[in-house]
């Protein structure tokens, strides 16, 4: 067993103790389900010039920080994004650099300051070969659950277009299990909207919001201890209170 052990750091507010938030589970070449919401829900972008404006930027630091994008939705009032970096650092310089700069550009263009997101962008590890290609789905679905659209392909601000559509949007790079649909880009398209057709399940779609609302990995057991081993620290999901810890993490300790 190696000679650590998983600590928690206490961080003192005004007199109040706090545990110190955990750490982002980023690994490089594997990707990532962002999402950013806007302050108090409150929408982040107005009229066509914003999210263009976003897009536009988002490339910009996706080149600049080597991160790959594979799709991504900008709702009213927050944004899907599936990234995938080179290193542990690119996805949290992309996102930091895209969030000033867009605060910046929407302070200014509607004469108003403070604050726009609502605290640190969210993030999910993805297993890619459990559910990679039902979060592409989850994230360009988004506007057909939020009852604005009947099919992706009628809502404008999503990269269904690159991956189900007839358009090509630069900045979108497909990963190679969206790539393996097809031998040719009129096949993969096809397989993509005949998955789109059969809509995810309950259960998957409530397993990608509980990932990505509490930033925990999106896969298997096995796959956890996979990333946990990799990173030298526990990235399943902890119970509350001493003994009460999960049993998967329980199991990772014997590992150690």
């Amino acid at each position: 067993m190696l000679g650590f052990q998983i600590r928690i750091k206490p961080v003192c507010f005004q007199g109040e103790i706090k545990l110190a938030r955990r750490p982002r589970v980023l690994v490089p070449n594997m990707p990532v389900h962002v999402v950013q919401r806007g302050n108090n829900r409150q929408a982040c972008f107005f009229q066509a010039k914003d999210y263009a404006v976003y897009l536009k930027k988002l490339k910009e630091c996706a080149e600049k920080f080597n991160v790959r994008i594979h799709c991504f939705v900008l709702m009213t009032n927050h944004v899907h994004l599936l990234l995938q970096a080179s290193d542990y650092e690119g996805i949290s310089h992309v996102m930091q650099s895209l969030g000033r700069y867009y605060v910046r550009y929407f302070n200014t263009t509607y004469n108003r300051t403070g604050t726009l997101w609502e605290g640190r962008f969210k993030s999910s590890l993805v297993n890619s070969d459990e559910y990679l290609l039902q979060v592409y789905q989850y994230i360009e679905l988004n506007p057909v659950r939020a009852k604005m659209v009947n099919h992706p392909k009628d809502y404008t601000w999503s990269s269904y277009h690159a991956n189900g559509g007839n358009k090509n949007i630069a900045m979108i790079e497909p990963h190679p299990l969206y790539l393996s649909l097809g031998v040719d880009s009129v096949s993969r398209k096809l397989a993509y909207n005949r998955l789109l057709d059969n809509s995810l399940s309950n259960e998957t779609v409530n397993k990608i919001r509980i990932s990505i609302n509490k930033s925990r990995v999106l896969g298997n057991d096995k796959f956890v201890m996979q990333i946990s081993d990799q990173l030298e620290r526990f990235v399943g999901y902890l119970e509350h209170g001493g003994d009460r810890r999960s049993e998967e993490f329980k199991e990772w300790l014997q590992r150690i």
